[in-house]
Parts: C-alpha cells; sequence; structure tokens
C-alpha cells in the first residue's frame, strides 16, 4: 500500500496539544508507524507479529500497573 494513501491515526489518549504522539497505519504486511507533527518525515516499518506483541506487552503491563493500585 502507498504510504501516502494509506490511514494513518492515533490514539484517543494522545495529549490535546497533539506535540507528543505517534501516528500508526496498516500498510498490508507491515505496520507503519511515524511522527505526528512530522508526517512527511521518516517512517518506520514493523512486522506485523512484533507489532501484536508489543501491543499485547503494553496491555499487560498496563493492566498490572491498574492492579497495583487497587
Amino acid at each position: 500500500m502507498d504510504r501516502e494513501q494509506a490511514h494513518w491515526f492515533k490514539s484517543s489518549y494522545s495529549g490535546g496539544s497533539g506535540t507528543e504522539c505517534v501516528e500508526v497505519s496498516d500498510l498490508t504486511a507491515v505496520i507503519g508507524v511515524r511522527d505526528s507533527t512530522r508526517p512527511r518525515g521518516a517512517q518506520l516499518t514493523v512486522q506485523r507479529s512484533a507489532w501484536n506483541e508489543f501491543v499485547r506487552s503494553l496491555r499487560s503491563s498496563a493492566h498490572q500497573e491498574i492492579s497495583e493500585h487497587l
């Protein structure tokens, strides 16, 4: 998929100022990652399996932090 035509999105948890976010896009075989303040700048591509593991790890860490505060 052409990265210029890809649908890029950022987390609903992003800050209100919009200066501290990354955007991600499903580029079919890989996941694209870029700086939301520099959409025409450098972009990373990550294998889908690595991205899925990254997200799983974040969710697990967040769950642990919440559990520790209960």
